[in-house]
């Protein structure tokens, strides 16, 4: 940009007292009134946890060189990145703020570092897992709307790790993607598949992500879980999981995920079911039913949530495209 094009104020002398203040004010000069608010909030913030900690330079570089650490071992099959949101509470927080839900409806959980775009289609029966050592299991769900009507046509992204707690991704001599899927709900909102019981695992722990939880005195356990992603257009996209019951690590989640309505049981198979599936008798099950909430319910919602989230704390703000800025009329 044209520096001549910029309204840059006056800017020198600026001290531990003034430097927040100048520095929203250049950088308030956006038509963009959002990122205006976010930068300025971010700012503020940033500035004021350095001079309630009384941050050190070392401290500060040591930062900055943990953050070069996280970006060097990302890859397009590991995200440092989300892992650090994940066990820094931050993803559950964002996704609980961005896609609040109404009573019956299903609770989302996090996406984690280990979602791909390149899962194999699979109909209705099919099995998403070929490990052999995993206990395999039959699933049946189906989805819904709050009110119990089923909804077709939804797309659904499932994932788990394989019987030693690995995902796919995480073997170099991946041929093909295993222990994943994408279906699609039938007239009925069914779909139902096989797959192996879950196992609890830990989440990668020899990066800077790891190094940080071990400097913490905190595990990197992940209770046993299957994940589960919604897409359908007119309905609030959900991302969730279902966690196995007493799971050992079902109350201390590395990623904070767990939450009660999405904890489950797995039973067995009986006679009629085995018939019905064309499954063995005394495998194990899982039932669950989806329940997805609509996208204007969801957005009407959030927007009550965040105008009355911000009145307690004492901000006048608007709303733009359903998030706030500040209401300076």
């Amino acid at each position: 940009m044209d520096p001549s094009e910029t309204r840059i104020p006056p800017m020198k002398d600026l001290t531990i007292d003034n430097i927040t203040e100048n520095t929203v004010l250049i950088n308030s000069q956006s038509p963009n009134e959002r990122l205006t608010y976010v930068m300025e909030r971010l700012v503020t913030h940033l500035h004021d946890f350095a001079r309630e900690t009384r941050l050190s330079t070392k401290e500060w570089m040591t930062a900055l060189d943990f953050l070069v650490k996280v970006g060097q071992i990302s890859s397009d099959v590991r995200h440092e990145f989300i892992l650090l949101s994940d066990i820094l509470g931050l993803s559950l927080l964002v996704d609980a703020i961005d896609h609040p839900k109404p009573p019956a409806s299903t609770e989302g959980s996090v996406l984690g570092p280990f979602h791909t775009h390149d899962p194999p289609v699979i109909n209705n029966g099919q099995s998403m897992s070929s490990d052999p050592q995993g206990e395999p299991c039959l699933v049946l769900c189906t989805v819904k709307d709050v009110t119990g009507n089923p909804i077709e046509g939804v797309k659904i992204d499932i994932w788990e790790t394989d019987s030693t707690g690995h995902y796919d991704v995480q073997y170099k001599d991946l041929e093909s993607p295993d222990g994943r899927c994408v279906m699609k709900s039938d007239k009925d909102g069914v779909f139902w598949f096989k797959a192996i019981v879950p196992v609890p695992y830990p989440i990668p722990h020899d990066g800077p992500v790891g190094q940080l939880l071990k400097l913490l005195k905190r595990h990197p356990w992940r209770p046993a879980h299957m994940h589960f992603m919604f897409e359908k257009q007119g309905w609030d996209h959900l991302i969730t999981a279902l966690y196995i019951r007493n799971d050992p690590y079902e109350t201390s989640d590395a990623v904070f995920g767990v939450k009660q309505s999405l904890i489950v049981d797995f039973t067995t198979v009986d006679v009629e079911t085995a018939k019905k599936y064309g499954v063995k008798e005394g495998l194990k099950l899982l039932i669950h039913d989806f329940v997805l909430v609509g996208e204007k319910e969801t957005e009407k919602l959030r927007d009550e949530n965040a105008l009355a989230a911000l009145k307690k704390l004492g901000r006048k703000v608007k709303l733009i495209d359903h998030l706030p800025v500040p209401d300076v009329d």
